[in-house]
């Protein structure tokens, strides 16, 4: 089998062994260097344009720079940036209204990113649980799934199964119990097991994962569970929400009402650091003054952004784009699969979608394959090995997916034997 090369241009190389010199090494991105984006389409430096099928890990649901979310952005920014909530402003009312009618609840708490917004789900949680659920003090516990991926603060790696965002990072949080993923019957025994447990903290997908989708039911009949031992139901919709599944939560397609919603990412369409930690108000009003907070959360910057973000999803139907077309893509991707055997399996819901590749997590194929899709005019990346999540912006046409699917299948004939 060939190996793809890693050709980059003068200018790029330049600009990549920049970051190498002056940044941390804590990513490995794929070699291409990118300077402009509209809607499902991005430029390196060179000024060749590729389809984004990663959309900033699903960030740019709304499409690169719309021109909608960024001059929100813009004017926002002309007039007043930053406050701090020592004052109030003349945006964060607005917004506060404006997302909890969106998504059904009585009130938001905002934040910036989408680890933040876990954290303060997690803090939320336990609060509630000493105050309202009569938790002693201290033994409040939390229950996860394994192969989770919720960001990489301390806090969360504590219950990570990723070695390498673990290792050399303890002493670890204790407070959290892991079963396995879409099991019903761990979760019901975890659930038995202590009077202690505050909260079930979850991914509707798990995206970092390589797209796993649970099965039909887990999510309704895990609520149901919660509710039975007054235990909090925490979705973590960080990337599975803003209409990326086809609906606008991925929750949305079990009817489940989470008791706290966590978001981000594309709540502001990938313009501005924005997340929001949602709940009624018999678990929000636990937090008073001085308690939890964060000098950028709730700026009015950020609270035009995400109205005009959420806006944007509304007016272009943007849950019915990504219902309809994911349809298409799997079938067309399927459809590969059965004439090249590369592929082993195809899975995923509306535009978050992944492909396994016929090898073992520790090749470096997928990654080849992923330089080929460049090669092409496609940007993906690889996950966990041999998984490539194929999430293209929610404003993406049939035609441009018919033709991302021939450069899928192209891509992947190269490396037929």
């Amino acid at each position: 089998m060939e190996q793809t090369k890693q050709i980059l241009s003068s200018k790029s190389e330049a600009l990549v062994e920049k970051e190498n010199k002056y940044g941390a090494h804590n990513y490995h991105p794929l070699p291409v260097v990118l300077d402009r984006g509209e809607g499902v389409y991005v430029w390196d430096v060179d000024g060749k344009k590729y389809y984004d099928f990663l959309s900033a890990y699903s960030a740019v649901n709304q499409g690169h720079c719309h021109p909608k979310i960024v001059g929100a952005m813009v004017d926002q920014a002309q007039k007043l940036t930053l406050t701090s909530r020592a004052f109030y402003n003349d945006k964060l009312g607005n917004y506060e209204e404006y997302v909890t009618n969106y998504f059904g609840f009585d009130k938001v708490l905002p934040m910036n990113t989408g680890a933040e917004a876990v954290e303060t789900a997690l803090k939320l949680c336990r609060k509630w649980a000493y105050e309202v659920k009569g938790i002693h003090e201290n033994l409040a516990q939390i229950i996860v799934c394994e192969n989770n991926f919720h960001g990489r603060t301390t806090t969360i790696i504590s219950f990570s199964n990723d070695e390498s965002a673990r290792k050399s990072f303890g002493p670890f949080t204790e407070g959290f119990i892991k079963i396995e993923y879409d099991n019903l019957e761990a979760l019901e025994k975890a659930l038995e097991s202590s009077k202690n447990i505050a909260g079930f903290l979850v991914e509707p997908i798990q995206g970092e994962a390589g797209v796993y989708v649970p099965s039909e039911g887990f999510l309704a009949k895990a609520k149901a569970l919660c509710e039975k031992h007054n235990v909090l139901f925490i979705a973590d919709e960080v990337q599975t929400g803003i209409a990326r599944t086809g609906k606008l939560l991925a929750v949305h397609h079990e009817n489940v009402q989470p008791d706290i919603l966590i978001l981000g990412k594309a709540i502001s369409g990938g313009v501005y650091p924005v997340s929001a930690v949602l709940a009624n108000n018999e678990i929000m009003n636990v937090i008073k003054p001085g308690q939890h907070g964060s000098t950028f959360g709730g700026n009015p910057v950020a609270a035009a952004v995400a109205i005009a973000a959420l806006e944007v999803v509304k007016e272009e139907k943007l849950a019915e784009n990504s219902e309809r077309l994911g349809i298409i893509l799997r079938k067309g991707l399927n459809e590969i699969a059965e004439r090249n055997n590369l592929i082993t399996l195809v899975r995923g819901k509306g535009l978050l979608n992944a492909i396994v590749i016929n090898s073992d997590e520790e090749s470096d194929l997928a990654w080849e394959i992923c330089l080929k899709f460049r090669d092409n005019g496609l940007l993906a990346k690889p996950t966990h090995g041999n998984k490539i999540r194929l999430a293209p912006p929610l404003v993406i046409t049939e035609d441009q997916i018919k033709e991302c699917l021939a450069i899928i299948e192209k891509s992947l004939n190269h490396f037929r034997s």
